[in-house]
């Protein structure tokens, strides 16, 4: 699918009890939004119980306790309705390579079939907003004013950030670029453009 229009796909969030499946992480929350036609028309928020406790940084950090895990359905449980919620559908996360290594995982765990293609919006805003202080979540919602309750590491308000930050660069490549249908193919080959080709890289597709 990943020569479907940009501005219809699924963004998604994960949190975890650490950084690596390989290591035997886990995944503790999907949050995610489809975008049709450049507007959000659904949202998937799911918590997951491991198996296991999470320890106290994991606690602090995203805000989810043991407590409210102990009570979740299994993580194999909730993947499994997840991938009817992708369904073969293009997907985003911000800084991709944590996020699909966790999708992966558990969706093989739940006997589920690979996910489809991904692209990220860290890697595409770095090429984008070279001049933003840094290229964090917190930061490019602050840089570009985006719309934001103020939580953060959970995993639907994270997805839902990233999708206007993706609707946001969307619209700056229709603005600066002229790029009225930029389809996923291109942004995915944008993110592995060197930086100082960005422009050249651009306006030759327009």
């Amino acid at each position: 699918m990943n020569n479907q229009p940009a501005d219809t796909l699924i963004v998604l969030d994960f949190e975890t009890t650490g950084l690596s499946p390989t290591q035997g992480d886990r995944a503790i929350e999907i949050g995610a939004v489809r975008i049709e036609a450049g507007q959000i028309t659904d949202r998937f928020q799911q918590l997951m119980n491991p198996g296991r406790r999470i320890s106290a940084f994991i606690e602090s950090y995203t805000g989810i306790t043991n407590q409210m895990l102990a009570s979740a359905p299994p993580c194999e449980e909730v993947m499994a309705a997840f991938a009817d919620f992708i369904d073969g559908s293009n997907l985003v996360a911000h800084n991709a390579s944590f996020d699909q290594k966790f999708l992966v995982s558990e969706l093989e765990r739940a006997g589920q079939s690979a996910p489809g293609p991904f692209a990220c919006s860290m890697l595409i805003a770095r090429r984008l907003y070279q001049q933003a202080p840094n290229h964090q979540l917190g930061t490019l919602v602050r840089y570009k004013q985006l719309p934001s309750d103020g939580t953060f590491h959970r995993a639907l308000a994270d997805a839902e950030m990233t999708a206007h930050l993706w609707l946001a660069m969307l619209a700056d490549l229709e603005q600066r670029y002229g790029l009225q249908q930029a389809d996923f193919q291109l942004m995915q080959r944008l993110s592995k453009t060197a930086k100082r080709s960005v422009d050249r890289f651009l306006l030759g597709q327009t």
